[in-house]
């Protein structure tokens, strides 16, 4: 029988930092310049303050290095930073690699609730699954639609 550890700690990246040149700024300017060009067009003065608000809020993400958290996994659930989630929240979890990037992903048992995604460094990885897997059953989890888009987009 294998023994399960009580408990687990690590720190990671909140999220992979996507690597970006110069053309990627300027293509975010020319999309944002477009659509508000196109919101001009429209006379659409709410549509043209939504885009340009949101052309700062991803060049100030993309600018911002990624925060480290620590985490710890243990008995009662997954502690991120300071922030609980606590396994009788979540009905599963699943497991993604992202390149050489592995992540735990806990799925809400609420539908309206978002998943947990951490990041974690493979020499963990087996402690991590085990404690997780005495808890919640493990399912097959991709990335969905955003976060594809995301990724592609390399926002973050």
């Amino acid at each position: 029988m294998v023994k399960v550890p009580s408990s687990v700690s690590w720190e990671a990246e909140e999220y992979i930092e996507r690597s970006r040149n110069a053309w990627w700024f300027v293509g975010l300017v020319l999309v944002a310049a477009a659509f508000i060009a196109l919101g001009v067009f429209l006379k659409m003065w709410t549509f043209i303050a939504v885009i340009a608000l949101a052309a700062l809020a991803i060049l100030a993400r993309a600018l911002m290095p990624p925060r480290k958290i620590k985490y710890t996994l243990d008995k009662e659930g997954l502690t991120e930073g300071g922030q609980k989630h606590l396994f009788k929240d979540y009905k599963a979890f699943g497991i993604l690699k992202d390149g050489d990037h592995y992540s735990a992903v806990m799925i809400p048992r609420k539908k309206v609730s978002l998943q947990v995604k951490v990041y974690f460094p493979e020499k963990n990885g087996e402690a991590i699954v085990d404690i997780l897997g005495t808890h919640l059953p493990m399912e097959e989890v991709r990335l969905d639609f955003i976060d594809k888009l995301i990724k592609f987009l390399r926002i973050s």
